[in-house]
């Protein structure tokens, strides 16, 4: 079926009073320890501050891709 023959009559319009109401939720982090390869460490640590997340959702895309 073509997005041009979907009937969206019957879907509500999301207004301000959804996004106002609505609540961003991220899941917790854990602190752990992890043994890397000196050489994998010291490359994200020379992207640049924020290696941590990047590992994290490189961590995450892998993940998500063998579920």
């Amino acid at each position: 079926m073509q997005d041009k023959n979907i009937n969206t009559g019957e879907i509500p319009e999301l207004d301000e009073a959804f996004f106002r109401d609505a609540v961003w939720r991220l899941p917790g982090k854990q602190s752990v320890t992890i043994r890397l390869d000196t050489d994998v460490l010291n490359w994200f640590k020379s992207q640049g501050k924020g290696y941590q997340t990047r590992i994290n959702q490189l961590l995450r895309r892998y993940m998500e891709a063998q579920q």
